[in-house]
């Protein structure tokens, strides 16, 4: 990856493909792209997406929102666990999870395949990648074992 960096590092931007330079930004297609400001104020959900949430819009209550929160957040852990993830890629994928569904309706999208998603991604953020087919067979282990068991939360699949 580093040396991908280097190697494109040392291509000048303008020598890339619907790309070129100017005083103000990077000219990317149609688009002007200068500098990122990444600070704690804009890097935290906004006050007025966390209520309501767009499950709520949907008619889900706030109790029930909350305990499938919990549970994609013990299904990442446990899914990482499995897989040998150090725990930032857990809390990554965690993090990502409840991020996601503050745009998104768990009403619209099912909280395991978003929950198998995010493990994916957090764990090629945190440079600890895993093979697509061994989160998959995590998920499926986890989804076969915890079969039949009384305390797990029983909803309707979306749709």
């Amino acid at each position: 990856m580093l040396s991908f960096v280097a190697n494109m590092a040392a291509v000048p931007i303008s020598a890339v493909p619907n790309t070129s330079t100017n005083n103000d930004g990077i000219l990317i297609g149609d688009r002007v792209y200068s500098e990122v400001y990444l600070t704690i104020s804009n890097s935290l959900i906004p006050e007025e997406r966390l209520q309501p949430t767009p499950s709520m819009l949907d008619g889900l209550d706030l109790h029930t929102e909350t305990d499938l929160r919990i549970l994609g957040c013990e299904l990442i852990q446990s899914a990482g666990i499995l897989l040998r993830l150090p725990q930032v890629a857990m809390a990554t994928g965690q993090v990502l999870f409840h991020r996601f569904f503050y745009s998104k309706s768990f009403v619209k999208h099912s909280f395991e395949i978003v929950a198998m998603a995010c493990v994916n991604l957090a764990s090629k953020i945190e440079e600890a990648p895993r093979r697509f087919r061994d989160v998959i067979n995590v998920f499926h282990h986890l989804k076969q074992s915890h079969r039949g068991k009384s305390d797990q939360l029983h909803l309707p699949k979306p749709g």
